[in-house]
């Protein structure tokens, strides 16, 4: 097995365990049970279970951006591609948060770490939302005076309402057509959107 199998196969190993039963509660020497492989392996690429968490998280974060990235490369126009690259982060994130199950808590816990992480994502993230609202803007869909500042401020709201979307707490008494009505304005609204 490659260094890179063998890595990834203990991130995943790990991210299962972490799952299951907490970071807290799982050990290292769990992990190198689990994995079939040796403690001495384990520690080959990892000097701590915090190391592994955090390229735990790393993976979830590189696994959004290549999903962002592939929305942001589909051949559509550019006000579809917005709402679809909102959509899918916010799908993404809850997803992520959800498939690993108790380690929803830690992540919540440990934000500030999670950040950490999240700093390429969010410089990736950002520069999709210029390429795609330059798109809109060159291709007259979008009457924005800004790019790069508009860029920012769209990747800062979706990333605010990370967590009230995950605990379903937006829109949560009304139906997904009436909630999409709702982000159609905003968004269209903010990017001054011209129908066609």
């Amino acid at each position: 097995m490659t260094v890179q199998k063998t890595r990834a196969k203990l991130v995943d190993v790990a991210r299962q365990l972490f799952a299951k039963k907490g970071v807290e509660e799982t050990t290292m020497n769990d992990i190198a049970i689990a994995s079939k492989k040796g403690r001495r392996t384990l520690y080959t690429y990892f000097k701590s279970k915090e190391q592994i968490y955090m390229a735990v998280v790393e993976s979830e974060v590189e696994r959004l951006s290549d999903t962002l990235k592939m929305v942001a490369d589909k051949p559509v126009k550019p006000d579809e591609k917005i709402l679809e690259m909102i959509s899918t982060h916010l799908e993404s994130i809850k997803l992520a948060v959800f498939r690993n199950g108790t380690l929803r808590a830690d992540f919540f816990r440990d934000i500030w770490r999670v950040e950490a992480v999240r700093k390429d994502f969010d410089a990736t993230e950002i520069a999709l939302f210029r390429k795609v609202l330059t798109e809109g803007k060159e291709e007259g869909i979008f009457d924005i005076d800004n790019v790069d500042i508009t860029a920012d401020i769209l990747h800062y709201c979706i990333k605010g309402i990370e967590v009230p979307y995950i605990r379903n707490q937006i829109g949560e008494k009304l139906d997904d057509e009436t909630s999409w009505r709702y982000v159609l304005k905003i968004v269209y609204g903010a990017l001054g959107h011209k129908k066609e």
